[in-house]
């Protein structure tokens, strides 16, 4: 059994017209080349389809030996019609999630626990539970139906992981965390670590003990060496359908709206609440006990220091709306040339004075 997902192609080539019927695309052009794979446009060659989802990509049509091409709606006019035919969709890439699920779905295994793995006998396995090679499962853990967890992960005391879950190797989730159902998290992530709580006193830093939980709910994914703090006396809560990137860090009772998004490197003070929807880009960091409100977007490497309203995209540090940030970032360019001018009057100034 492997600790890691395995995908495998389910024949060797599939018609066009097949591919269509997955999607209920529309064809244009002519033919119905098998298709064996989808790659990216300018990497396509005979008997691939070359994925056009964003206008950025349109210089590499004129290149390109796809023998198909998967196309959003709003780009199907801007390919020529000489060229490969089309599968036509409103999205391609939600098209692109489905045809994959059906050109090289995943090939599980039969869910069995190694012989290395330890479980304390106070533990709840249900039915298909897998564990990978010394894979550890404390006092009092609960996992549900069909969870798999991989090589050398631990499972704290008291952890309840909710069915169809997947735990990959070397994660380990602290006593007080519970994770909900279909979540993936992802090799090296640490779920339910103490927060960073201190007081001073006597003359040197005094931990605070972390007593509170750290909750994921259903259909989060996690990523790899991503760091959740558990509550300290309340929860640390993601909410349902959450996705978090590589290298995240969330303080201690922090909460994720549903659906939001958070990128490589993003870091969350303590108590912070972010709203449903909100996109976050690589290397934000937002403060302390702050409020970002539903749908906002924070541009990479954002300095949150304030409350963010509902729907608002911020940018720079401190992070302010996009347009005054392109306002002041225009206003510095001119700079140079305004200090110049300044210089050039103050010795015309002193000329005259001299005079």
């Amino acid at each position: 059994m492997s600790s890691f997902p395995r995908y495998e192609s389910i024949r060797e080539s599939v018609p066009l017209s097949e591919l269509s019927r997955w999607v209920e695309g529309r064809l244009v052009g002519e033919g119905d080349p098998e298709i064996h794979r989808i790659v990216p446009l300018g990497q396509a060659g005979a008997g691939e389809m070359g994925l056009l989802a964003t206008r950025a990509y349109l210089g590499q049509l004129a290149g390109s030996a796809a023998a198909a091409l998967l196309v959003s709606e709003e780009l199907a006019d801007e390919v020529p019609d000489e060229g490969p035919p089309r599968l036509v969709v409103p999205d391609a890439h939600q098209a692109l999630a489905v045809l994959l699920d059906h050109l090289v779905p995943e090939k599980r295994s039969e869910p069995r626990i190694h012989p290395t793995a330890i479980v304390s006998p106070s533990a709840s396995l249900e039915e298909g539970v897998a564990l990978g090679p010394y894979a550890v499962v404390e006092d009092e853990a609960r996992l549900g139906r069909g969870v798999r967890v991989g090589a050398h992960s631990v499972i704290g005391a008291g952890v309840q992981v909710g069915e169809e879950s997947r735990i990959f190797p070397h994660v380990v989730l602290y006593p007080g965390t519970w994770v909900g159902r279909r979540v993936w998290i992802h090799s090296g992530a640490r779920l339910g670590v103490d927060g960073f709580g201190y007081v001073f006193r006597d003359g040197g830093h005094r931990k605070v003990p972390q007593v509170g939980r750290c909750i994921i709910e259903d259909d989060v994914e996690i990523g790899a060496n991503t760091t959740i703090d558990r509550g300290s006396i309340g929860d640390t809560r993601v909410r349902q359908g959450v996705k978090i990137d590589n290298l995240v860090q969330l303080g201690h009772n922090t909460e994720v709206g549903e659906h939001t998004v958070l990128a490589s490197q993003v870091g969350v003070a303590g108590s912070s609440r972010l709203g449903a929807g909100v996109m976050a880009g690589g290397q934000v960091g937002v403060g302390g006990h702050l409020t970002i409100g539903d749908g906002a977007r924070l541009s990479g490497q954002a300095g949150i220091i304030g409350d963010i309203p509902a729907g608002e995209t911020v940018t720079g540090f401190p992070a302010r709306p996009r347009i005054e940030f392109l306002r002041s970032v225009a206003a510095q360019k001119k700079s140079a040339e305004l200090l110049r001018r300044v210089r050039s009057l103050e010795r015309l100034l002193g000329e005259r004075q001299k005079g």
